[in-house]
């Protein structure tokens, strides 16, 4: 099959492609053992991702979480063009237990000629055990006001940072917890929640996709400090960031501040 020529459409090509050799490796491998899963999981993905960039982006850098030298300081990468930032699995705990549905596929593009803060160019998030997939080729609409009293906040199920719970008393919100960072920022774009906050434990690639696309579609992307997310830097942690509507964006800011050491 040749793949789509635009970028956007590849990667959600490729998200999709990945999602599907998730699924049939649930089938196949089982959930009797996580870890034997997990690791199946994250090895596959990889390999079919790597494999196909290798063909059809011969000529793009990549920074996949599950290269052997992911979170060392490399340079290759530094000089490039167009990196692409990918997560074969993002959310392996959800993965690995029967029934969850919060697990995700992440494609992002980044370029050097790219004209936003974060210079991602398209990116793709496949949710595939929800059988949807969001990209930048089409984005989704901006998410509806929902007419629900209390803002929602999604929530890590295992890593929520410390100062989520104060934050969201401050604000009267409710906590909705999540699996993949991925699911997360597709509920905001999906108007299921008003926003996701994360402070702590991440690296370029468990954001970069799901950014593209809630960028695309008209969200505010930021730093928990409100500055500007970047890609493609020597260290790829990026440990902190918030996904929310933009007439939200200056209180919910005004509100971590309130939260934030120093």
């Amino acid at each position: 099959m040749t793949p789509p020529v635009i970028d956007g459409a590849f990667a959600r090509w490729l998200a999709g492609r990945a999602g599907d050799l998730l699924l049939r490796t649930r089938e196949e491998v089982g959930f009797a053992d996580p870890h034997a899963l997990k690791a199946a999981g994250d090895k596959l993905s990889h390999e079919l991702i790597r494999t196909e960039l290798a063909r059809w982006r011969p000529g793009d850098a990549v920074l996949s979480e599950e290269d052997g030298d992911s979170r060392g300081a490399g340079t290759d990468r530094l000089a490039a063009e167009r990196v692409w930032i990918v997560d074969p699995l993002d959310g392996t705990r959800e993965f690995s237990e029967e029934g969850r549905d919060d697990w995700a596929v992440h494609i992002a593009l980044w370029g050097r000629r790219g004209t936003s803060p974060h210079k991602l160019l398209a990116g793709a998030v496949a949710i595939p055990a929800q059988h949807r997939t969001l990209a930048t080729d089409f984005p989704p609409a901006y998410p509806p006001l929902g007419p629900h009293p209390r803002l929602r906040l999604a929530a890590s199920r295992s890593r929520p940072p410390a100062f989520l719970a104060g934050l969201a008393a401050d604000l009267d919100a409710e906590l909705v917890p999540m699996g993949s960072a991925g699911v997360k920022i597709a509920a905001v774009v999906g108007g299921e929640v008003d926003a996701y906050v994360h402070g702590g434990g991440q690296y370029e690639w468990d954001s970069a996709a799901p950014v593209a696309v809630a960028t695309a579609t008209g969200l505010h992307a930021s730093r928990i400090d409100g500055s500007a997310l970047k890609y493609n830097e020597t260290d790829p942690r990026l440990p902190d960031l918030v996904v929310c509507r933009k007439d939200l964006a200056p209180r919910l800011l005004a509100a971590l501040r309130q939260h934030l050491p120093g």
